[in-house]
């Protein structure tokens, strides 16, 4: 596929790049995928930030990296309180909540930092999703459900997605199919993450007079093809989503893999 191209999966036109950031930035959330260890995917998600706030002065980020207990520190970064990046990072617990390096997501803080965008943590308790996916939503008591609401349950293409991009059918696992009862207790932690992502940015929408344009910083396996994080936003009445993705290789992408993807040298992407 040609580099620094939009295309839509759909009907696999291209698109261009105005088109694509004006109906991202009308609708009510954006949700921009990542395979976490690619530094060249994450200066494209810098980079469509950017056009988003060029149309949306009231643009705000979730994200995945952080639980939303740690919104004050999140907040106190956009803020410039602390005296270096260091600083920022050591408060945020980034090497325990998230852990990959810091190099790969820094210029987006930055960037937030200087426009004075607000960044929220998307993320719930990490014990949680160990918890739901060991006892299931109704043995978690309501108080220790971290704000989380529980999930509308996964279509059977959902399990199957999630199964094949486990390992498939490999004669290792456990669960020989995406159907087997052994494999609802990864579909229910995978599960969690998708709901909190979708409960924090509800709430965002829903915290102020005019509710702001969210983007959401979130690995692509909790977004392809509608799936996880946007079939729960969908769930909570939020319908105005839209999801963008990078694109490596010669292959075109999958069919309503995403609203629009944009393709990434492979050279770039490393």
């Amino acid at each position: 596929m040609t580099p620094g191209k939009w295309i839509d999966p759909r009907d696999g036109t291209f698109l261009s790049h105005a088109e694509v950031l004006e109906k991202a930035a009308a609708a009510s959330v954006v949700l921009l995928g990542e395979q976490h260890d690619k530094a060249a995917q994450h200066r494209w998600q810098l980079h469509v930030l950017a056009g988003l706030k060029a149309l949306r002065e009231d643009l705000v980020v979730g994200f995945e990296m952080f639980p939303a207990r740690l919104d004050t520190q999140l907040s106190k970064w956009v803020a410039g309180d602390y005296p270096n990046e260091a600083a920022f990072l050591d408060a945020s617990e980034w090497k325990t909540v998230w852990g990959f390096p810091a190099d790969l997501y820094l210029p987006i803080f930055r960037f937030c930092q200087q426009f004075k965008v607000p960044m929220y943590g998307l993320n719930c308790r990490r014990a949680l999703v160990t918890e739901v996916g060991k006892l299931g939503w109704d043995a978690i008591a309501l108080e220790d459900r971290d704000g989380v609401t529980p999930a509308l349950p996964a279509t059977p293409a959902y399990r199957q997605y999630l199964f094949d991009i486990t390992a498939g059918g490999s004669p290792n696992r456990k669960a020989q199919s995406a159907q087997d009862p052994v494999f609802d207790r990864f579909v229910r932690a995978q599960q969690t993450w998708d709901r909190s992502f979708a409960c924090r940015i509800a709430q965002l929408r829903q915290a102020g007079p005019k509710p702001p344009l969210v983007a959401g910083i979130i690995g692509r396996g909790h977004l392809e093809f509608g799936h996880g994080t946007p079939a729960q936003l969908q769930d909570l009445k939020i319908s105005s989503t839209v999801v963008l993705l990078p694109h490596v290789g010669d292959e075109p992408p999958a069919e309503n893999l995403a609203d629009a993807v944009f393709c990434i040298d492979e050279r770039e992407d490393a």
